[in-house]
């Protein structure tokens, strides 16, 4: 597998109050990430639980990051639900048996590890109470200011801003509820593919200006689908867009022998062309130029162009990048 991930959930704390949703949060992201829509293998997970088979302590979870980290060049994703700290010395993951004064893992230790593994891409996504201070450097060590430094490969998506809790609805913590919505196919693009990118708008979206705001901290060249789901239009039907629209402008001409249910009249090629633009305008690829509706153009012999994202999609398979 070129794709670990390594998913925390902590319920049960031994001197701070216990959580609720935090093992559900980790079993479903760990379903969801584990295979693509289709089945075919995703990420090569491993759970860290509490209760579970063993206590989610500093040092067991300390050894996860290592293992998770250690000479691996693929993608890795870290995720973590369960109570955050801010201590003097600065933001935390709480472990089972962290205190108030001595909470468990510094959020820096493992930006820290990430930065510098040598896997291609990593992903921190951190559902707890202070989780956007993943990433920052010491505010008091930049005039007050918060500042982010990553390496480039290096994305994190935060439940809440560093001064902000973060909080639990409905058996899931509500920004990982958002997350396992994107990720089912929420965020997907017309191919199906969800990134950190999309699934970060997409959750944003969804929290008002009242709510936690989560933070988005990227250094990427590239996005990397976190996860593959079905596809409004897949790449070989996406191809055809050439043949249709040879130019972005180009306005393809409809009639009566593309509509079906003209009995004889219709033509079965013609049909199956007409099947594939509607498919086209359901992901948002093309529009009639008159009127909304694929069928009356083609009874009124009318047009079909291409929308903005038609065009840019028509430049990806132009270009060959499909």
């Amino acid at each position: 597998m070129s794709k670990r991930a390594l998913l925390v959930g902590i319920n049960q704390y031994d001197h701070v109050p216990s959580l609720g949703a935090c093992i559900a949060d980790a079993k479903a992201m760990d379903e969801l990430i584990s295979f693509h829509a289709n089945r075919s293998r995703n990420f090569d997970t491993r759970l860290l639980l509490s209760p579970g088979t063993k206590p989610v302590t500093r040092a067991t979870l300390r050894t996860a990051w290592d293992d998770l980290f250690a000479g691996f060049k693929g993608d890795v994703l870290f995720y973590f639900s369960g109570h955050g700290a801010i201590t003097s010395t600065g933001a935390y993951l709480v472990t089972q048996e962290g205190t108030t004064g001595d909470p468990g893992l510094a959020m820096d230790d493992l930006v820290n590890l990430a930065n510098q593994s040598s896997a291609s891409t990593v992903l921190l996504i951190i559902d707890c109470c202070f989780s956007g201070s993943t990433g920052n450097l010491n505010p008091f060590q930049n005039g007050g200011m918060e500042k982010a430094l990553l390496r480039e490969g290096v994305t994190i998506l935060a439940a809440s801003r560093s001064d902000e809790p973060s909080m639990e609805v409905d058996g899931h913590g509500v920004f990982t509820n958002l997350v396992l919505g994107a990720l089912r196919g929420g965020a997907a693009d017309v191919r199906g593919r969800v990134s950190a990118a999309s699934i970060y708008a997409y959750a944003e979206a969804a929290l008002g200006a009242w709510d936690q705001r989560p933070p988005y901290k990227s250094h990427a060249a590239h996005l990397e689908p976190v996860r593959l789901c079905d596809p409004k239009v897949d790449d070989k039907t996406l191809h055809g867009l050439a043949t249709y629209f040879p130019t972005a402008d180009h306005e393809f001409q409809l009639d009566p022998t593309f509509e079906e249910t003209n009995g004889k009249t219709a033509k079965p090629e013609n049909v199956a062309i007409f099947k594939t633009l509607k498919q086209y305008q359901i992901a948002g690829l093309v529009k009639p130029k008159v009127g909304t509706d694929l069928y009356w153009s083609a009874e009124q012999s009318g047009f079909v162009l291409l929308t903005d994202l038609g065009k840019f999609y028509l430049q990806l398979v132009q270009m060959g990048r499909l």
